[in-house]
């Protein structure tokens, strides 16, 4: 997926996308909307161009509550770790969901970037992750946030228990 068009610019073949991505870059794309009481994204068939939807969100609502974005993953990222993506790493240290059944379909699996780095497990995990989290569920701060080490999370868990 180098862009939502067929008119793409070529070049950017190699460009790595971030399924948890910014809403305002230029290259934006509705990767999918949340639905139901979990908030799990529904992923689009198509991709959608942000910049078309974003001026349809109501005032005072958060584009994140109710689409998820993508966008190229960028090197000043503050998820970024070296070539990796942190946050998959963070996301995996979760207890695995129920793996059995099919990855949703999605688009940008030929050019996402927690695909190449983590396989189907990132996709089985993709649907639940939020990006707007409540700051209210103390784990979902702590995946979300860049500083927090995996040993962090193993620990947080393992109390938890």
């Amino acid at each position: 997926m180098d862009s939502p068009s067929a008119d793409a610019k070529a070049g950017e073949d190699h460009v790595s996308w971030c399924p948890s991505g910014e809403a305002h870059r230029p290259e934006s794309v509705v990767l999918g909307v949340r639905s139901g009481d979990e908030g799990q994204v529904v992923y689009l068939a198509e991709p959608v161009p942000a910049a078309q939807v974003l001026p349809g969100i109501p005032e005072g609502i958060a584009p994140h509550r109710v689409l998820r974005f993508a966008s190229h993953c960028v090197s000043g990222c503050a998820n970024r770790v070296g070539d990796a993506c942190g946050l998959i790493e963070r996301i995996q240290t979760l207890p695995s969901p129920d793996a059995t059944g099919a990855v949703p379909r999605c688009h940008l699996r030929p050019h996402c970037k927690w695909w190449t780095q983590a396989g189907v497990d990132a996709c089985h995990r993709c649907p639940a992750i939020t990006t707007l989290n409540s700051p209210d569920d103390q784990l979902a701060v702590l995946v979300a946030d860049p500083s927090t080490t995996t040993e962090q999370l193993q620990s947080w868990i393992a109390a938890a228990e």
